[in-house]
């Protein structure tokens, strides 16, 4: 097959281009890291999304899969015209001629505060500007695909990892437990909702070459653990106790408030709420209808991340 891939340099991108070479399928992907050094086997495409629509035609044009990775996450005055602009301009750039489009979204456009079960018809309440420009891609994808006949899926993971993440969260995570000074925040049973690169990699390529049920699906794609599960899970990897102590979430939310502006406090609010949150992120409707199933559970890829953090960082 020829394949397509925007953001083939990123995190996600970069394993979709490896895995598609490895079925000997001919992949382009779209870079704009020039130093981002050549994938073995792929063919790269230097530019931009927000390029005119004619350097965009000869990516495109033609691909039996077109998976659009690409996506602006850090500078907040390039969201709009690479994530909203630039997926238009694909989509113009295409004319058609791609055999089914596979956009990587986020379970993010659900909204920070909900609570309990999230699954794909979950009404979307972006907060930020990332997350207002990936429900925008989402919808100028669906209305194309209606217009133009366009075969489409949306996949939209949750908090992706694995090495070589660009977000350090997690290895913040991993730093706080191993020098013993983890704790955790309100009541038992607060949950974390990750899923590994290697799963989410698994996904796409499924949603690209599956029988669809319907166009324009969207699947949620997730794993989730109890925070106590999780932190004990890192604290076995770095060989060291799991931590007991658990402090009230009103009186940490207020010493967050107080040491907010203190260089390098460790804690926010944004953390607290994601170390007391109880949503879960559900992936029913890709198993029931694709046979999804996560390859890599969160114990095993946690676990082996740990490891390889505590090498990097001491060696041992």
């Amino acid at each position: 097959m020829i394949v397509a891939i925007t953001g083939g340099s990123g995190f996600i991108g970069r394993q979709l281009v490896a895995r598609h070479c490895a079925r000997g399928d001919q992949v382009r992907y779209l870079t704009r890291q020039s130093s981002a050094g050549h994938i073995a086997g792929a063919t790269a495409f230097p530019g931009d999304l927000t390029a005119s629509v004619e350097q965009l035609r000869n990516f495109a044009s033609g691909a039996d899969i077109l998976y659009h990775c690409a996506a602006e996450l850090r500078i907040e005055a390039r969201m709009r015209s690479t994530n909203i602009l630039g997926t238009a301009n694909l989509i113009a750039a295409m004319r058609g001629d791609v055999g089914r489009w596979v956009q990587l979204s986020s379970t993010g456009v659900y909204g920070r505060n909900v609570h309990g079960d999230v699954h794909e018809d979950t009404v979307v309440r972006p907060a930020n500007t990332y997350e207002i420009s990936k429900v925008a891609a989402d919808n100028i994808l669906r209305e194309a695909a209606e217009q133009q006949n366009i075969s489409c899926v949306v996949v939209r993971p949750s908090n992706v990892y694995g090495e070589f993440m660009p977000n350090q969260s997690l290895f913040q995570l991993m730093k706080i437990i191993d020098r013993g000074l983890f704790f955790f925040i309100g009541k038992p049973g607060a949950v974390a909702n990750y899923v590994h690169v290697e799963n989410v990699v698994d996904a796409l390529l499924l949603c690209a070459t599956a029988k669809l049920p319907g166009n324009g699906r969207t699947y949620i794609v997730s794993d989730h653990r109890t925070v106590e599960a999780l932190v004990q899970t890192i604290a076995t990897a770095l060989k060291k106790q799991s931590p007991a102590l658990r402090l009230p979430a009103a009186m940490v939310r207020t010493i967050c408030v107080l040491a907010g502006g203190i260089p390098g406090f460790p804690l926010s609010l944004s953390r607290v709420d994601a170390l007391t949150s109880r949503t879960v992120y559900r992936t029913k409707r890709i198993e029931d209808e694709l046979g999804y199933r996560n390859r890599i559970s969160m114990e095993t890829g946690m676990y082996n991340l740990a490891r390889q953090w505590k090498m990097l960082t001491t060696g041992t």
